[in-house]
């Protein structure tokens, strides 16, 4: 068994989050515990196995025990109701994952099994994961059981994005926030596990770990466990190598940076992805550097480069950050750091940059006060309207696909599912910047069934094949239009044009209709 399961808390005292567990201590000896708890925090932080100690505390056979005025509130972890609650089997405590029970139906039937009392324990646990997955009208289904739940029921309701469930959801329920656990909370966590395993290594070597685990509890058993696999031998020497699996100093790289050394940098960043590092994790160790760099600036902590100034730092963080949001979607892994490093080396002399026009340059963080004022002085506002340029701009954002890339969209749906074009019908693109596309949907259930299968996987692998590569698709509700877009202009034209296969996107025929009302409601 891995570590992080062999080592997962079992008693309040388990939890290695101080704050987290000081809050529950005091409310399960206030003898009122809440019917519905809401644990909000990052993954790996403990929030389920949280929710689990407490299913096992109002359902634990054991008697109180009352000592110096106080009730000591940790499960037995011997009766047969802490056992099965630990090995999962109890009936009575239900574990959800919201993300594949997030629809209307899935509430109905949960309503439903709530009302039935518990089959032998004191109390029904719903702990419901990933809350924030479930649709508005989901929500709303459950928004009632939650003001007045049965009297045999608890729901604990665990998610990663709280501000993502309703106001009202969040009002009824007691939350208990989960943050990222410090270093010292990991190595609390960490010596746990290196005593029951009876691990020889120090607290500096486990202060390192904690340091890369960042913040999960869940994390930094993976990477103990993964240390005591790969090394025998747990010395600051070896833990540092095993860290940088070979990687040379990230200084020279900042180096080669510094003095624009384009093809010394690339070989730096291919040299350090043979050796065997993730792409993700070595950006994050280029990004983590520039940010130490940046703070001591403004006399936080030591820099760790101290080669470039203010601005340079900002421009640099920023061309690394969004090359950090852009290897998820690479198809080469380690592209977008590359395309970084090319940005900042050739900048000046590459193409657009080179000949960059007055609006690009102003935007320019590494601009300096004599060029900028260069470039005031250069404008004309007699030939130049503003407010037209500022339209055209939020026009260019907005409508980042044009109308033919969006027919062609619908087009390549069409002959796969006619229920999915037509949902997309009450859709349009407000924004896209080359990783993600943001719909607009007009109404909640068009927006429901497009997040669901086989819609959303059918919307995905087309827009993947009119792109070429894979696109993130968020759905958000979004304002009828009131009057006719351009986009909607085009729809007609194309629809009023040739009435061929080719060309016509819905047909008016009966038993198209049918057949998607028949696919939509099922």
């Amino acid at each position: 068994m891995t570590f992080y399961l062999k080592y997962r808390p079992q008693r309040l005292n388990d939890l290695d989050s101080e704050r987290v567990r000081e809050s529950l201590i005091k409310i399960i000896r206030s003898k009122n515990i809440p019917h519905a708890f809401l644990f909000s925090g990052p993954k790996g932080i403990g929030k389920t196995s949280a929710a689990r100690i407490l299913a096992k505390i109002v359902n634990c056979e054991s008697k109180t025990r009352k000592i110096r005025g106080k009730y000591l509130v940790e499960p037995c972890n011997r009766c047969s109701f802490c056992k099965s609650i630990t090995n999962g089997t109890n009936i009575d405590v239900i574990e959800l994952d919201a993300a594949s029970h997030r629809g209307i139906d899935d509430v109905r039937a949960l309503k439903d099994a709530v009302k039935l009392s518990p089959a032998s324990a004191k109390m029904k646990v719903y702990i419901i994961d990933e809350a924030h997955m479930l649709t508005l009208e989901a929500s709303n289904a459950l928004l009632k059981t939650l003001e007045e739940p049965p009297s045999h029921v608890m729901f604990i309701l665990a998610t990663t994005n709280p501000e993502k469930l309703i106001p009202t959801i969040r009002s009824r329920a007691v939350t208990i926030p989960f943050k990222k656990a410090t270093d010292e909370e990991i190595l609390r966590s960490l010596q746990r596990i290196t005593k029951g395993e009876k691990i020889k290594i120090e607290d500096e070597q486990l202060l390192q770990i904690a340091e890369a685990a960042d913040g999960s509890f869940r994390d930094a058993a993976k990477i103990l466990e993964q240390v005591v696999t790969e090394l025998k031998i747990y010395d600051e020497k070896r833990i540092n190598e095993f860290f940088n699996k070979g990687i040379s100093s990230v200084n020279i790289f900042f180096e080669y940076l510094f003095d624009k050394k384009t093809r010394e940098a690339l070989n730096w960043l291919e040299q350090s992805i043979e050796s065997g590092i993730n792409a993700d994790k070595l950006g994050q160790s280029i990004l983590g550097s520039l940010q130490t760099s940046l703070k001591a600036k403004y006399q936080i902590g030591e820099d760790p480069i101290a080669l470039f100034d203010k601005s340079e730092l900002v421009y640099l963080i920023k061309l690394f950050n969004n090359a950090l949001k852009d290897i998820a979607y690479s198809a080469i892994e380690h592209l977008p750091l590359e395309i970084a490093v090319i940005e900042w080396c050739e900048r000046g002399t590459l193409g657009n940059i080179a000949t960059k026009t007055n609006v690009d340059k102003k935007n320019d963080p590494l601009l300096s006060i004599n060029e900028e004022n260069e470039l005031k002085s250069n404008i004309k506002p007699n030939k130049i309207n503003t407010k037209k340029i500022n339209k055209l701009k939020t026009r260019i954002k907005v409508n980042s696909i044009s109308e033919e890339v969006w027919l062609k969209i619908l087009k390549e749906i069409r002959p796969k599912n006619t229920s999915t074009e037509a949902l997309l019908r009450a859709a349009k693109p407000i924004d896209f910047d080359g990783n993600t596309l943001t719909l607009g949907v007009f109404y909640s259930f068009h927006k429901e069934h497009l997040e669901g299968n086989p819609h959303r996987d059918l919307l995905r692998d087309a827009v993947k094949e009119v792109f070429g590569n894979p696109v993130k698709i968020i759905c958000r509700l979004s304002p009828i239009p009131q009057n006719k877009s351009s986009d909607e202009v085009i729809l007609e034209e194309v629809e009023n044009s040739e009435n061929t296969s080719d060309s016509v996107l819905t047909e008016d025929n009966d038993q198209d209709i049918i057949k998607i009302a028949k696919d939509i409601f099922s």
